[in-house]
């Protein structure tokens, strides 16, 4: 259902839900984008003198926040973050585990600090077990959990596929959704709680149709012979003949009967190959032959209004100017650029989820955030005086009100 304009009310179904995020880089700042995203008021925790140099800033999944610099080694910045925390519906942090304990606002302080406080906690492979403080990255994890493996073509290797498994579809959904889950619980019993979601469990979770499809006998642990991995001729992608690409999902009987009436594949034997795996390797061989003969965009128009299950495979941008896209405003602008920006996700039929404000520079509105902890202007100053709260670059002495 799209948005009724008369209708939408509030500025997303999370407004009023205070976050309050210490700065990480990939899955965290991604979870609390889907917070933001959705209404939710975020004040991002930066690093006093600037972020490390394994931080790159990313104008999408920052945006929505306010930024205060904090030194958290110093009492008077973890007083600040404390003072947060008071105030707060949820903490997020993706440090190594320990690490927030060490730095003294673990759970245990925070949620002493705010019974009520939700603490959301994301880390590569849990917070205990062997591997908990094992370094690594999306590749890492994913290939730890089967989900590599399986992705890829038969007698080739495993193929990453971005870092939207593990990083984002597993571990940063997971702690999203954990939140929300701990917010409506809190309603109730008064009481918050720790939210410890991890890449590794998380993307074991998206494997839950595979792994049920093995307990039935229909899924092989060789890649690339299997339904949706490549293994499958009507579930795959093929080269046209200007070198670009479509996608074939034709799994459903009429769908695949229909795509090869559209494909000018007609021999009775092909289209048994649908209930016959022995009849693959002569299927593949005759789609391959018939995507070759006419452009990807040719297909395209052929497929138009049957039911195939056949649709081009665009790039970033011709997927941002596709008309569907369009039509439904499904992206806007990255602020400053002309390349464009995913809209929020889902879309509600009364709550409005507007394009969240840009991605703020670290510290950018740290005298705004103490006065809205009600620190007056001479103990606001003196926090910055002492680097305790830092300036953003170019802006001394405090930072946007």
């Amino acid at each position: 259902m799209r948005e009724d304009a008369a209708e939408a009310t509030g500025s997303g179904p999370l407004a009023g839900v205070r976050v309050v995020e210490l700065a990480g880089i990939g899955p965290g700042p991604f979870s609390v984008m889907l917070l933001a995203d959705m209404g939710a008021d975020v004040v991002r925790v930066d690093r006093v003198g600037g972020p490390g140099a394994d931080y790159t800033p990313n104008p999408v999944i920052e945006r929505g926040r306010r930024s205060i610099a904090l030194d958290l080694k110093r009492a008077e910045g973890l007083a600040v973050l404390l003072d947060l925390v008071r105030g707060a519906d949820v903490l997020v942090e993706s440090y190594r585990p320990g690490v927030a304990e060490r730095l003294g606002f673990g759970p245990d302080v925070c949620l002493a600090a705010n019974r009520r406080l939700v603490y959301g906690r994301l880390s590569a492979w849990g917070q205990d077990g062997p591997l908990a403080d094992v370094v690594g990255h999306d590749v890492n994890y994913i290939g730890m959990t089967g989900a590599l493996h399986s992705i890829g073509r038969a007698g080739e290797r495993p193929v990453p596929p971005l870092n939207l498994v593990g990083d984002f579809g597993g571990g940063a959904a997971s702690l999203a959704f954990g939140v929300v889950c701990a917010l409506l619980e809190a309603r109730t019993s008064g009481r918050g709680q720790v939210v410890d979601a991890n890449v590794l469990e998380s993307t074991a979770t998206l494997l839950g149709l595979v792994h049920g499809l093995r307990a039935q006998g229909r899924w092989s642990t060789e890649r690339g012979t299997n339904l949706l991995d490549t293994g499958c001729p009507y579930y795959d992608v093929y080269t046209c003949a200007d070198g670009r690409w479509m996608a074939f999902g034709a799994i459903e009987e009429r769908f695949f009967r229909t795509a090869l009436e559209v494909l000018g594949v007609d021999d009775p034997a092909l289209v048994a190959a649908h209930k016959d795996r022995a009849r693959w390797p002569a299927l593949r061989a005759a789609l391959t032959a018939a995507f070759a003969r006419r452009t990807r965009d040719e297909w395209t128009a052929a497929a138009a209004g049957r039911e195939t299950c056949l649709t081009p495979v665009l790039d970033l941008d011709e997927a941002a100017r596709h008309p569907h896209a369009a039509a439904r405003a499904a992206y806007a602008p990255v602020p400053g650029t002309d390349l464009p920006q995913p809209v929020p996700t889902p879309r509600f039929s009364r709550s409005a989820t507007p394009l969240p404000p840009a991605a703020p520079a670290p510290g950018e509105h740290g005298a705004a955030v103490l006065a809205g902890l009600g620190y007056d202007d001479g103990r606001v100053a003196a926090l910055f005086a002492s680097g305790a709260v830092g300036s953003p670059p170019g802006r001394p002495g405090g930072g946007t009100t």
